[in-house]
């Protein structure tokens, strides 16, 4: 796919693991990440874009601003799931896909989307997903 766009935010949240994997991360403590949503398309619409970037942003940290500041172990939608950053990763781009399906972001010749969140300087996780 030769045309990407991407857009940034951040997040906030507070979250335990289970299992002994976790070791110490298994009581509750919070994350701040910096999230990047890249959209992929075979080619640009008549107008020239792969997607509103303007929608697109705000698209994202609509999705961001729901779960900041919220302990996720409370949400009901994670229940008995770890809130692992690969799995924060895919609930944002499904909820973004879910969006695109809408027809809110304009670009319709997306294909992918791809959401990387970044949980430090050295350590970040991705999830692609074809729409």
């Amino acid at each position: 796919m030769p045309y990407t766009v991407t857009v940034r935010d951040h997040l906030m949240i507070a979250h335990s693991f289970s299992g002994d994997l976790f070791g110490p991360a298994q009581r509750l403590h919070g994350a701040t990440f910096i999230v990047d949503a890249t959209f992929g398309a075979d080619d640009v619409e008549a107008d020239g874009v792969v997607i509103d970037i303007g929608r697109a942003g705000a698209t994202l940290a609509e999705i961001t601003g729901a779960l900041t500041y919220r302990n996720l172990d409370d949400d009901p939608a994670f229940a008995g799931i770890n809130t692992t950053t690969e799995v924060l990763c895919r609930v944002v781009a499904d909820r973004l896909a879910a969006r695109v399906a809408e027809g809110e972001l304009g670009g319709n010749s997306v294909t992918t989307i791809s959401v990387t969140m970044h949980e430090s300087h050295i350590a970040w996780a991705s999830y692609s997903r074809s729409l």
